[in-house]
């Protein structure tokens, strides 16, 4: 068994431990201090013979573990596991030379997730459109500029003038991702803004990019 497959087997043993309301509220418990089975059932309301099998599992899964009191030996304290919950969401599984935002004008979304991605990772990134427009919209200027970011000087640019063979494509539009319809591209669908023209919906697709970068940019690492 590789170590990646040993990872998520991992995985899925602790969520599965934590799919249950009395086993989820025994952790967040725990994740205050350690408590002893009496403790724990009082709080719970439950039965001592249910709690011993709901504490079976989580120990089983790696969730908590047993320490003996100093004071009384045969009371026993129940305590998370340093590192309980790390790892169970999605961690950095990619790698890419460069990040390519594709929208279909290459005029708001694209260039606004491209803007944000520079702000939050090393790996370089671009934008491009499957037909470009003629200018960057003044809407998406000025939101990024109200966010302090700087949008000046860009142009829309065309995806085929732009993509190399190793990017990876993450398209902001689902115009683009059906007419692009390539596999292993990541897809936001990110409603447009420039339809509605207000500074509402600017401002909603920028938080939403926004968003979507500060969740994307920690999984993607430098290919080298």
């Amino acid at each position: 068994m590789n170590v990646e497959q040993k990872s998520l087997e991992t995985r899925v043993a602790r969520l599965a431990a934590l799919a249950d309301p009395v086993r989820l509220r025994i952790a967040d418990l725990l994740t205050l201090g350690d408590a002893s089975p009496v403790e724990l059932q009082s709080e719970l309301g439950c039965s001592s013979s249910l709690l011993a099998h709901h504490l079976g599992i989580l120990e089983r899964a790696g969730v908590l573990a047993r320490t003996r009191s100093e004071a009384d030996r045969r009371r026993t304290y129940l305590r998370l596991i340093d590192g309980a919950f790390s790892g169970l969401l999605p961690s950095a599984v990619l790698a890419a030379r460069r990040v390519v935002f594709v929208c279909t004008g290459n005029s708001a979304r694209s260039q606004l997730a491209a803007s944000l991605w520079h702000a939050s990772s090393d790996v370089p990134a671009t934008s491009a459109g499957t037909h470009p427009a003629e200018n960057v919209e003044d809407g998406a200027i000025r939101v990024a500029e109200r966010h302090g970011l700087t949008l000046a000087g860009a142009r829309p640019r065309g995806i085929r003038d732009v993509l190399r063979a190793d990017d990876l494509i993450v398209t902001v539009c689902d115009g683009a991702h059906e007419e692009l319809a390539r596999s292993g591209q990541i897809h936001w669908s990110v409603p447009d803004p420039v339809a509605d023209g207000s500074v509402a919906a600017f401002e909603a697709a920028f938080d939403e990019i926004a968003a979507r970068v500060a969740d994307l940019a920690p999984r993607v690492s430098a290919r080298v």
